[in-house]
């Protein structure tokens, strides 16, 4: 089987992550599975991977949350209930210890390999920009059901709950002005970018700012899966790739703003 997430390594202090892109289960693990495979790639952020590459140094998690979530504290990472869970049943009975064990020991790994990612970029750049990028459902209520309602869930929700606005405050206007001037250029008219609405950064974003404070300025981009259909997994390239215009467009001037720090 594949390694359970891949880093990427390239120049400058840009990373982008994508925590949350994998579908794979281990095949040891899988027999456990009670939840359908439609059900966990819903809950998944499919596609998100690819946007990565706006950054020449890239996290993406291969593995599904639903066998170790990357985003969550360690004792939260492995789901347990349905309440962890959005209230799915994710496993057939209790989940052997031994299998929840290999689990952890995958986030140990993950979090290992980013905090040398990290302490390599901040060394050779004073600080380092991550892209946190995440997606998130809006038709809950089925395919034909209703969408979510547009005033509390954004096209784009930029999470800052962690961060240190008195330093990166200015980085983090300029990443939303760019969002937006780019989706403009890529043909996505008054993309509705807001900060805090939805999401304010998961426990990744947490993580990172803790343990390099303000050497470390990470951004939680989520996207509304208007992008794809959220219940068949069918992603529209179209928009998916305005999308990724956007966020290239958005990269000169964080730069340019971490530079100036």
């Amino acid at each position: 089987m594949s390694s359970p997430f891949a880093i990427t390594v390239g120049p400058g202090p840009l990373v982008a992550a994508a925590v949350h892109d994998g579908h794979a289960v281990h095949p040891e693990t899988l027999p456990h599975v009670a939840l359908p495979d439609a059900e966990r790639l819903r809950e998944e952020d499919p596609f998100t991977g690819r946007l990565t590459d706006v950054a020449p140094t890239r996290v993406v998690g291969r593995r599904s949350r639903f066998e170790v979530d990357l985003n969550r504290p360690r004792d939260r990472a492995v789901y347990r209930t349905p309440d962890d869970a959005w209230g799915l049943t994710v496993w057939d009975g209790d989940l052997p210890d031994d299998v929840a064990a290999r689990s952890l020991d995958v986030y140990d790994a993950f979090y290992e390999a980013v905090r040398k990612l990290m302490l390599l970029k901040i060394r050779e750049y004073g600080s380092v920009v991550v892209y946190d990028l995440h997606s998130y459902n809006h038709r809950r209520e089925g395919p034909d059901g209703p969408i979510a309602d547009p005033e509390a869930n954004p096209e784009v929700n930029v999470g800052t709950g962690t961060l240190d606005r008195r330093r990166w405050g200015g980085l983090v206007d300029g990443f939303m002005a760019d969002l937006r001037e780019g989706a403009a250029q890529a043909g996505l008219d008054d993309l509705d970018v807001r900060e805090n609405v939805k999401f304010q950064g998961g426990h990744f974003s947490q993580w990172v700012h803790e343990t390099f404070g303000n050497a470390a300025c990470v951004i939680a981009v989520e996207f509304k899966k208007t992008f794809m259909d959220e219940w068949s997994g069918q992603v529209d390239e179209a928009h998916l790739g305005q999308l990724r215009e956007a966020l290239a467009h958005t990269v000169p001037g964080v730069l340019d703003a971490r530079a100036a720090l």
